[in-house]
Order: structure tokens, then C-alpha cells, then sequence
């Protein structure tokens, strides 16, 4: 059901909330189809940021809204849209968002999805967004080649609070396993609706490519996730994870200023600042591997960038890494094993190390990003090799196999 507060008392999302938006025009999610768009076209719904209010601006059409609001339907039939999820993967949660919503939301809505193979998928021609403009014939025979009115159903037909502050937010918990690459939103019979959010995480075939070629094992796309952190004031660390390359400082990693700084600094012999404090992120792999490179870029970060940083890593079941959440990863210093040493970062630049681990023949399941003693990094990537094909470059071993602790699979 509908998460439905008392007016005036904001509820606590949900966990899944902290998993990454699988349908976000940020990881590349699409409305492939929708069948109106009077007043605001579809694509306003995968936004990244947070839906905004003009109290006075109106369009030829009517009131500008930020969202997806199609015309009062005078036909029989509802409205729906198609989204092709930007991140194929497993769903844990929706977020119907209503905001600014008052008096003409969607008093209904409907979820549904599909799984389609990236060849196997029907062509669907480009969308153009047409505000003002209901879909066309040609587009309704189009979208009818994905079937979409057969597709599995994962939230049912439910009413839907309006948008005021305290009530805007409608969470759906999703129990299925399944991989998905498809939504349907349905709003019953029209109005409408802020922003979805399709909370998940990413699904890779780990059978599939080349076992020769290295790959981000952290990555989202294919399900590694930020579990705990010291400090998120600007930009989350799940940012670091993300899909392709940061476009501004807004989509990295950054903390704040730490007060513990020293009010003069000074260097060791080493030329490494001398500071008390540090900030941290955990990320769960997508699977357990040696990382044979390291990639820290600290794009859009001029004057904020860190002065250093290292890479820890370690490996968890299940279980441990639960018991770590709970202790705020208070993990002791044996558990962590080198990655990346002490390494000085420069501002705004790509940087490309090799990793301890191709010696240290260590396979892990997490691992901690260090930065000292603050600052905001755009991309880190990890890559190596899953465990079940770990190939050693340096001492060009043959494939070697390793066996994760018990527990832990039913993490993947």
C-alpha cells in the first residue's frame, strides 16, 4: 500500500530509498511511449533532481508543471507510459511522487514490468516530446509490439496521496527477484504525477564476454552499492559508482569541510599532509574478484579536491557485512588489506593506478575508499576480474577458481 502520513508529520523513507534509481535519465532510463502529454511530457517523471514549483508560469497549454500531467481524459480508456529502465536489475521499491500535485494528481496508479534481452527487444521509434500532443496512431501500434498489457504485475491498482509536502511521497515495496529492463505506469483514468523512482539494483550476466578483459566490479550497472560512508553533505557516495563519466561536481562524491583540520597545515617528510581526520565509503562489490586497477578521477573538483587517498578491501558474508552496518563499520584493522596505499590525488584529472592485489593474489567482497582529510571525488572504478576467472596478469597465471564463504551468495 501507499505510504500515507498525517498531514504535517514527514514519514522516514523507506530503506530501499538508498538503492539507486534504476529508471533515472542520470543511468540512461527513456520513456519509450506515452499516450498523452498536455500539459507536461513524461520525461519530466525520470528527472534527477527533486521537482520544483512556479507559482506564475503557465505555457500555452496551461499551468507549467514539473512532471507528467496528461489532459482530463473525455475518452474511455486510463493513461500509461513506458519506461526502458537505464539499468537492467532487480526492483526493491517504487516512489510515486505526487509533489505539487494538489488538485489534479492521479488518484490511481498501476505498476507493471518486463524483462527483455538487449537483442530481442522490439524496435520502438524515437519519441518525440510533443507537450500539448496525445500519442499517435503509428506510436500506439508501435508500443504494441512490447505487449505491454500482458506484463507482470508488481504493484496493483492503489490510490495515491496529493502532493502536499507531508504526503507527496507513495512507496511500494517489491518482493520479486526478478530482473527487469521495463516499466509500465499506469494512472487511473489521468492527472498527474511528479517523478517514479524505481529503486534496485543492477543485474549482470557474469557468464557473458570476454574473461580476459577486466571489468568495474564496484560498478552499479551491475550492482555494487554504497553500504556505509562517514559523510555525504554534498553528494552521495553511490555517485562514485555511477554510470558513465560525472557531468559537474553534483554528481560525485563530496564531504564537508572537516572541523578537526589543523588552523596551520603541514606535510610529513613524505610531502602527505598531516592532518587527525579522514573520510570514508564502503561499497559491496557485484562480485567477489581480484581489482588489478584502480581509476580515481576528480573531475569538477578544482579547490575541493582530496590531498590523498587509499583503497582498503576485505571479504564479508552476508551476515558480517549486516553485523558491520549496525557497528557503523567499526571493522577491525585486520579484516581491511591494501588495495591502493597512501596516494596523492591532484585536482580535476583521471588518475590510473595498478592495485597491490594481482600480487597479493586476494580476492575480496568490499572494499573502503579513504580520502584524506576531505573533498569530493566525481568516478572510482575497480577493475579486475570475478573470482570464478581471475586472471593474474602480472604472473599470467591460468584461470584460478575461489570459493566465497558460505553466506554470502545470497547477497548476489
Amino acid at each position: 500500500m501507499a505510504d500515507s502520513p498525517r498531514e504535517g508529520k514527514v514519514a522516514r523513507p523507506p530503506d530501499f530509498t538508498q538503492l539507486i534509481d534504476l529508471a533515472s535519465e542520470f543511468v540512461g532510463g527513456k520513456i519509450l511511449f506515452a499516450t498523452d502529454d498536455f500539459f507536461a511530457p513524461a520525461e519530466n517523471l525520470l528527472k534527477r533532481d527533486s521537482p520544483s514549483f512556479k507559482e506564475h508560469e503557465y505555457t500555452e497549454f496551461g499551468k507549467w508543471m514539473d512532471g507528467w500531467q496528461t489532459r482530463r481524459k473525455r475518452i474511455p480508456g486510463h493513461d500509461w507510459c513506458v519506461v526502458q529502465l537505464g539499468i537492467q536489475g532487480v526492483i526493491r521499491g517504487f516512489d510515486v511522487d505526487t509533489s505539487y500535485f494538489t488538485g489534479d494528481h492521479a488518484p490511481r496508479v498501476s505498476i507493471q514490468a518486463a524483462n527483455f534481452e538487449e537483442d530481442k527487444q522490439p524496435e520502438i521509434p524515437q519519441r518525440e516530446v510533443r507537450t500539448g500532443a496525445a500519442a499517435t496512431p503509428e506510436e500506439f501500434e508501435a508500443i504494441s509490439e512490447l505487449k505491454s498489457d500482458d506484463w507482470s504485475c508488481l504493484v496493483p491498482m492503489t490510490e495515491l496521496t496529493p502532493g502536499n509536502p507531508a504526503s507527496s511521497h507513495n512507496y511500494f515495496p517489491v518482493t520479486s527477484q526478478q530482473t527487469w529492463s521495463h516499466i509500465r505506469l499506469n494512472i487511473f483514468p489521468d492527472g498527474g504525477i511528479a517523478r517514479l523512482r524505481v529503486y534496485g539494483t543492477g543485474q549482470k550476466d557474469w557468464t557473458a564476454g570476454d574473461p580476459k578483459e577486466p571489468l568495474d566490479l564496484v560498478t552499479v550497472a551491475y550492482g555494487g552499492a554504497c553500504v556505509g560512508f562517514s559523510n555525504a553533505h554534498f553528494g552521495h557516495p553511490n555517485n562514485l559508482i555511477g554510470v558513465g563519466t560525472a557531468t559537474s561536481m553534483a554528481d560525485g562524491w563530496e564531504t564537508a569541510r572537516r572541523l578537526d583540520r589543523p588552523p596551520i597545515l603541514e606535510n610529513d617528510e613524505n610531502g602527505i599532509l598531516l592532518v587527525p581526520g579522514c573520510e570514508w565509503a564502503v561499497f559491496r562489490l557485484a562480485h567477489p574478484g581480484v581489482i588489478t586497477q584502480i581509476e580515481i578521477d576528480t573531475k569538477y573538483f578544482k579547490g575541493n579536491s582530496p590531498e590523498s587517498c587509499k583503497v582498503d578491501g576485505c571479504i564479508l558474508t552476508t551476515q558480517e557485512e549486516e553485523d558491520m552496518v549496525r557497528q557503523k563499520w567499526d571493522l577491525p584493522g585486520h579484516k581491511w588489506k591494501p588495495l591502493l596505499p597512501v596516494t596523492k590525488l591532484k585536482p580535476d584529472e583521471m588518475h590510473v593506478l595498478d592495485s597491490l592485489t594481482p600480487e597479493l593474489q586476494d580476492v575480496i567482497t568490499h572494499a573502503k575508499f579513504t580520502i584524506t582529510p576531505d573533498g569530493g571525488v566525481s568516478r572510482l572504478r575497480l577493475k579486475g576480474f570475478p573470482s570464478s576467472i581471475c586472471l593474474l596478469r602480472p604472473r599470467e597465471k591460468p584461470m584460478m577458481r575461489f570459493s566465497v564463504k558460505a553466506g554470502f551468495r545470497a547477497n548476489l
